[in-house]
């Protein structure tokens, strides 16, 4: 393979006219030279920190998608399928992504379950931290969640940290709103990124105190405005993610997106490129061609360096993708699972007032940190139900795992005016979470994902819409073109009944993620998340 045209030199900021010579697909040489071709040469785009899961592909899906949009890599934290099949999850995305010519890198999930205050589907112990990072598979200690356990010196959260280092691979982090004293005793204990900065001031102080700040654009999470101002001073100790980004999405773009914004904030094209390619293999130490002799052959081929435009992505020397067609087939794969609870009932959403104040859950559109608000609730025959009139629906998560009683809680800002929502995808540990204007409806959806053994549903009272996900309940068992398609039919749907969010399914996955705060719902009841303890839906008079 020969192909001429504008070799980007990200590291040295330069441009030149040349050919790259590729060899048993390894860069064999790079040749100044002058040519005709007006197209640029670069390092492929490295997503810095994602769940692949969350996609609701498996790894070999995801890949077929992602190349059109110049991805040659992923970081990829497991921690998905770890939640709901442990260890066997791991290695399940591992093998299947070593069926397709595309980079990912697994690291260990560190937080598995994420708290003691939710019912997963399995336990990674520091024990299995030390197996899964002992693999050379694995590359880093995936982000470290339990931030109270490392304030406090938790013996097992040290002993997940202590393995990390003594097999010379980094960890991850996962700190929103931490700063201080706090933020420097959590840098101190070895951790060395964080995805979750929801504002300048957090992600500068987490800079000067020698952490790298990844800037997140996820379909539900996005803080590329509040984080880009900080690029042109600080992009040597900068990446790009997406953290979570649901199939619809990812058909649209990429990290691609991502560089082509901070151009239009005016930044120039090195450092944001220094990010989006050579900074996260330098920092996890991937096995990812830089566009240097000898090097993988891992780059893309671009139209020009303000359009961006992908024209071929390249992998190992394989061209994987070339004019918005993926080059990578489809394989087939098993659908392992682990779903164990019975049907439901209507009553069995009930909740009886015993106060006339409620605390709610107030989502945040574009954000995972949610705000804790009082509400008077609307209660018919001394129960609480769904006020519709003022957006104060209700809310439930069932435990996939095992037949025990719903939790309940309530939730503003989800729109709707009829109907319910549902998906086993909620982090961390994947329970049925729903939310809906009344009981029956919010039964209806509940078994609708039991029926599937997972998946995400609308529902209104004539019709049922489902994407089923087989795979851990939480990935499906189709190509990606279709279950974009599926997902987006699904979308539409929870929007015609009023959804306002720009993604509700993804928001809705986040609202049992007790570790960002300030309120949430496990199957074990309501969490204030920044007490890091249950709190009643009923205010006690």
């Amino acid at each position: 393979m020969i192909l001429k045209g504008n070799i980007v030199d990200i590291e040295n900021q330069r441009i030149y006219k040349g050919q790259v010579i590729v060899k048993n697909g390894r860069i064999d040489s790079i040749i100044a030279k002058d040519c005709e071709e007006d197209e640029y040469i670069l390092p492929g785009f490295i997503d810095a920190h994602i769940h692949i899961e969350s996609s609701m592909l498996v790894p070999s899906e995801f890949a077929r998608l992602a190349v059109t949009h110049g991805t040659v890599a992923t970081v990829s934290d497991p921690h998905e399928i770890a939640n709901v099949l442990g260890t066997a999850g791991v290695y399940y995305m591992i093998e299947n992504g070593k069926k397709v010519p595309f980079k990912f890198n697994f690291g260990a999930p560190s937080c598995v379950p994420a708290t003691s205050f939710e019912s997963a589907g399995a336990v990674i112990d520091s024990d299995g931290i030390k197996e899964l990072l002992a693999n050379d598979d694995i590359k880093y200690l995936a982000e470290m969640m339990n931030y109270p356990g490392v304030l406090f010196e938790d013996a097992e959260v040290m002993k997940k940290i202590e393995w990390a280092k003594h097999f010379k691979k980094p960890v991850d982090g996962h700190a929103p709103g931490l700063r201080g004293a706090d933020v420097k005793k959590y840098i101190g204990a070895g951790i060395s990124t964080d995805h979750e900065s929801f504002s300048y001031d957090e992600g500068l102080e987490k800079l000067q105190n020698g952490m790298k700040i990844l800037i997140r654009e996820g379909s539900a999470a996005k803080n590329f405005n509040a984080l880009i101002d900080l690029v042109p001073e600080h992009y040597k100790n900068m990446m790009f993610c997406s953290d979570d980004k649901h199939p619809d999405d990812l058909i649209v773009s990429h990290i691609n997106a991502l560089v082509k914004r901070g151009l239009g904030h005016g930044i120039d094209i090195f450092k944001l490129l220094l990010m989006a390619c050579i900074n996260p293999a330098k920092h996890y130490n991937l096995d990812v061609g830089l566009l240097k002799e000898g090097d993988s052959a891992d780059f893309i081929v671009v139209n020009n360096l303000e359009d961006l435009e992908i024209i071929k992505t390249v992998i190992g020397g394989t061209c994987v993708a070339e004019n918005g067609t993926s080059n990578i087939a489809p394989i087939p794969f098993e659908c392992p699972n682990n779903f164990d609870t019975d049907y439901k009932a209507a009553s069995d959403f009930e909740i009886a007032a015993t106060s006339e104040k409620i605390n709610v859950i107030e989502a945040l559109d574009g954000e995972l940190i949610t705000n804790p608000i009082i509400a008077k609730p609307k209660i018919e025959k001394g129960l609480i139900v769904s006020d519709v009139a003022n957006d104060i629906l209700k809310v439930v998560v069932v435990n996939r795992y095992s037949n025990t009683k719903p939790a309940v809680a309530f939730i503003k800002n989800f729109g709707l005016k009829e109907g319910a929502i549902a998906s086993s995808v909620a982090h961390d540990s994947h329970n049925i979470i729903c939310v809906g204007v009344d009981d029956a409806l919010i039964c209806k959806a509940v078994n609708a994902i039991i029926k599937e053994k997972g998946g995400v549903c609308a529902v209104s009272e004539s019709q049922a819409h489902v994407l089923g996900l087989p795979v851990a309940g939480i990935m499906s068992d189709k190509d990606g073109f279709t279950t974009s398609e599926l997902y987006q039919k699904i979308d539409l749907k929870a929007k015609e009944m009023g959804a306002t969010l720009h993604a509700p399914y993804m928001t809705l996955s986040f609202m049992a993620l007790l570790v960002i705060p300030a309120l949430k719902l496990s199957d074990f009841g309501l969490f204030d998340g920044a007490k890091f303890e249950f709190t009643p839906v009923n205010i006690p008079e």
